[in-house]
C-alpha cells in the first residue's frame, strides 16, 4: 500500500472569461504549478497515479439538489454573457462552459481516492482538484466552489462503505461554511475548521464561523471552529491548534477516515490569507493527522504534504515556537466552547464556561484588503521563507536509509518492512571501551557489544546516512547505555537533544543544564521539574492519561525545544503497550525532522521492535482502542507541570496571559 495521486488535466479547462479582480486568482495554474513541482521533486513518480473520473449525477445528489445539478449541467451550452449574468447571482463565483465537467471531475477525484483508501488499494493520497468545494451548499455555488467535493466524499464513504465516524479537517484560510451547513446536525462527522475571521470582518463574514458555533441538535460539539482574529499566524499557532484542540478531539472521536480540505491559502505569502506558516509546517500537520493562491508557496506546500503522506520525515520547523497572543485567545475560546461536549478537553483543564474576566475579545480587524506596503511585506516574507526552505532541502537532504535496526542477536518473529536496514556495524573496540569505562553495568561483554551497535547506528543518524533507528539493549545496562548515548550524541553533532525516557531511567545527576539537552522522564515517582531542562512525570495510570500526557506535555515541550535529535528510551518497567510506544515514537518524528532513535530493552517483544520500525518508516501507528478518561492523579500531575513550565516552554500555553 502506498500513496495515490489523483488528477485530470481537464480540470485546467475552466478559466475566467471576463474581467473580475475578485475571481482572477482562481486560475488553472494553481493545479499545473503544483503538479510540475511534484514532478520536479520526483514525488509524482513515487505515487500511484490515478486518473480522475467524473462523479455521476446520482453521486452529486448525495449533497446537492437535482435542480441545482440540472442548472449547472445547462451552463455547458451558455455563451459568455449568459455565464457572466448567472455567475453574478452567486458570491465570488465565475462559470465557464467547462465548469460542469471540471466540477464533476473534482468531485469524482475525491470519490476515487476514498474508494482506493477504503478498499486497501492505497494507504492514503492526495486529489489535486479544481474547482474547490468547501463553500458550496445544497443549491448554491459560493467562493469559487461548485460542488462540495469533501462533503460528497464523506456521504459516499458513509453510504457505500458503511463508515460511522468521519473527521473532516479544513485548513483553508476561509471558513468552509458549506461543509458546516451540510453536517452541523450529524454526529457521525466531526468537522474542524480554522480560518481567518477578523471578528466577522473577513469573508465569508458569517456569525456562524465563530468559536461558539458548535453544531445543532444531535450534532452539538461536532462542529469545531477556530477563528483567527489577526493576520500573521505562523507555525507555532498552527501546531498549537492541532495539539490543544484538534488532536484531543480526534483521538476521542476515533475516526475511521480522515478527509482534509487542504487549501494552501493559509501558507506564507498568500495575498488572501496573509499568514506566515511555512510550507514545511503542512508536512507536520499531515504527519500529526496522518487551495491557495500564491503559486510558489502553494506548490511547495503540496510537495511537503505529499512527502509526509509518503512517509518522508518532515523538515524541522523554522522560527521561534511561541504562539501569538491572539491565537491563544482563540484557542481559549474554542476549548471553552467545546469543553461541555468533549471529555478530553475537560481533563486537560479546559473550562466549559469562560470566566467573567476571560471573554473572547472583540478586538479590531486587521485592514482588509492589504494596502500596497503590507502586501509587499507579505511577498518579502514569503520569498525569505521559501528561500529558507530551499536552503533546508540542500542542507538536510533525505538520508539514503529511512530506518535502520540494530539487534545484538537474531530475533524470532521480527517482521520488518523490506526497506528497513538491519545494521550490523559496531563502533571500534577502543572507542567503545572508552565510552563504557565510567559505567560498571557496561563491563559485561553482552552490554559492551550492544553499546557498540547503539553508538554506531547513532553515528549513522548524526552524519545523515540514516534518518531514524531502533536498537536493543540488555535490561541491566539500559540506564548506562542511555547515558552514554546522550553524551555521545551531544559530543558528535547534536545541538539540541531531547531524551524521552520511559520507565525507571533517571537522569544522570552530573548531566549539565547547558540548554542543549532536555530530559523528560515518564515514570518518575512524582511530578517534578528540578529545572526547565529536567522534567519528571509519573507513568499515567490509564491509556487516556498517557494520551493526554503525550498531547498536552510531551509534544508541546518537544516543539518548544526544537531538538535536532530525539532519543526515546523504553527502559525497565516502562509499562507501555505496543500501540502507545508506537504513537510516542511516531509523533516525535515531527519536532526533530525525523531524527528519532528508539532504545528498547532486549526483553521487549519482537512485535514492539517491529511496530517501532514501521512507524519510524512512516506508517501510521496502530489504534489505541476506545477512548478512556485520565485518572484524576494523572490530570493533576499534568496541570502542575504545565503551570511550572509554561513561562519557558510557550507551546504548553492554551490561553492568553491574564
Amino acid at each position: 500500500m502506498g500513496t495515490a495521486l489523483v488528477y485530470h488535466e481537464d480540470m485546467t479547462a475552466a478559466r475566467l472569461l471576463w474581467d473580475d479582480p475578485e475571481c482572477e486568482i482562481e486560475c488553472p495554474e494553481r493545479l499545473t504549478t503544483a503538479l510540475e513541482r511534484l514532478q520536479q521533486r520526483g514525488l509524482e513518480q513515487r505515487c500511484l497515479r490515478l486518473v480522475a473520473r467524473e462523479a455521476s449525477e446520482a453521486e452529486l445528489g448525495l449533497v446537492h439538489s437535482p435542480e441545482y445539478v440540472a442548472l449547472l449541467r445547462g451552463t455547458q451550452a451558455l455563451g459568455t454573457r449568459e455565464l457572466q449574468a448567472l455567475s453574478k447571482q452567486y458570491d465570488a463565483v465565475y462559470l465557464h462552459p467547462s465548469t460542469f465537467h471540471c466540477a464533476r471531475l473534482a468531485a469524482g477525484a475525491a470519490l476515487q481516492l476514498v474508494d482506493a483508501v477504503l478498499t486497501g488499494a492505497v494507504r492514503n493520497g492526495l486529489a489535486l482538484v479544481r474547482p474547490p468545494g468547501h463553500h458550496s451548499q445544497r443549491a448554491t455555488a459560493n467562493g469559487f466552489c461548485v460542488f462540495n467535493n469533501v462533503a460528497i466524499a464523506a456521504k459516499h464513504a458513509q453510504q457505500k462503505h458503511g463508515l460511522h465516524r468521519i473527521l473532516i479537517v479544513d485548513w483553508d484560510i476561509h471558513h468552509g461554511q458549506g461543509i458546516q451547513y451540510i453536517f452541523e446536525d450529524d454526529p457521525s462527522v466531526l468537522y474542524f475548521s480554522w480560518h481567518r475571521y477578523e471578528h466577522g470582518h473577513f469573508w465569508p463574514c458569517l456569525r456562524e464561523s465563530d468559536a461558539d458555533a458548535v453544531g445543532r441538535g444531535r450534532g452539538l460539539g461536532f462542529t469545531v471552529n477556530l477563528p483567527w482574529n489577526q493576520v500573521g499566524m505562523g507555525n507555532a499557532d498552527y501546531v498549537a491548534a492541532f495539539l490543544h484542540v484538534l488532536l484531543p478531539l480526534a483521538f476521542e472521536f476515533d475516526p475511521e477516515l480522515v478527509l482534509v480540505s487542504a487549501g494552501f491559502d493559509s501558507a506564507i505569502g498568500d495575498p488572501e490569507g496573509q499568514m506566515l506558516a511555512t510550507p514545511e509546517c503542512f508536512a507536520h500537520l499531515t504527519q500529526l493527522l496522518q487551495g491557495g493562491y500564491h503559486l510558489e508557496s502553494l506548490s511547495q506546500s503540496v510537495c511537503m504534504m505529499v512527502q509526509a503522506l509518503l512517509g518522508d520525515p518532515a523538515l524541522p520547523l523554522s522560527g521561534p515556537m511561541e504562539p501569538h497572543g491572539s491565537a491563544l485567545e482563540s484557542l481559549q475560546c474554542v476549548r471553552a466552547a467545546q469543553a461541555p461536549h468533549w471529555v478530553s478537553l475537560r481533563q486537560q483543564g479546559a473550562a466549559p464556561v469562560l470566566s467573567s474576566g476571560t471573554r473572547c475579545p472583540e478586538g479590531r480587524p486587521s485592514p482588509l484588503p492589504p494596502g500596497e506596503p503590507e502586501f509587499k511585506a507579505v511577498v518579502t516574507q514569503a520569498a525569505a521563507a521559501l528561500s529558507s526552505l530551499l536552503d533546508q532541502l540542500r542542507l538536510h537532504p533525505t538520508p539514503p536509509v529511512r530506518v535502520a535496526v540494530a539487534l545484538t542477536a537474531p530475533v524470532t518473529g521480527l517482521a520488518l518492512p523490506p526497506s528497513v536496514l538491519c545494521e550490523e556495524g559496531s563502533l571500534p573496540q577502543e572507542e567503545m571501551q572508552a565510552w563504557a569505562r565510567p559505567h560498571e553495568a557496561l563491563a559485561q561483554d553482552e552490554a559492551l557489544i550492544a553499546l557498540g551497535k547503539v553508538l554506531y547506528l547513532l553515528d549513522r543518524i548524526l552524519d545523515g546516512q540514516v534518518s531514524s533507528g531502533t536498537a536493543a539493549t540488555p535490561v541491566p545496562a539500559a540506564a548506562a547505555t542511555l547515558d552514554v548515548a546522550v553524551r555521545y550524541g551531544l559530543s558528535h553533532g547534536a545541538q539540541r537533544l531531547l531524551c524521552v525516557a520511559v520507565g525507571k531511567l533517571d537522569r544522570p545527576p552530573d548531566l549539565t543544564d547547558d540548554g542543549r539537552n532536555l530530559w523528560l522522564n515518564i515514570g518518575g515517582e512524582e511530578a517534578t521539574a528540578p529545572s526547565i531542562f529536567h522534567v519528571s512525570v509519573p507513568l499515567p495510570v490509564t491509556p487516556g492519561g498517557f494520551l493526554s500526557c503525550v498531547l498536552a506535555l510531551v509534544l508541546p515541550l518537544a516543539y518548544s525545544f526544537q531538538p535536532d535529535l530525539v532519543l526515546v528510551a523504553l527502559g525497565p518497567g516502562h509499562g507501555l503497550r505496543d500501540p502507545q510506544a508506537a504513537l510516542l515514537a511516531a509523533l516525535l518524528r515531527g519536532p526533530a525532522g525525523g531524527r528519532v532513535f528508539a532504545l528498547v530493552d532486549e526483553e521487549s517483544t519482537p512485535q514492539l521492535a517491529t511496530v517501532l520500525a514501521r512507524v519510524l518508516n512512516g506508517e501510521a501507528p496502530p489504534s489505541l482502542g476506545p477512548f478512556s478518561m485520565a485518572a484524576p492523579e494523572d490530570t493533576q500531575a499534568l496541570m502542575y507541570l504545565r503551570g511550572r513550565l509554561e513561562p519557558r516552554w510557550k507551546m504548553l500555553q492554551v490561553a492568553a496571559p491574564p
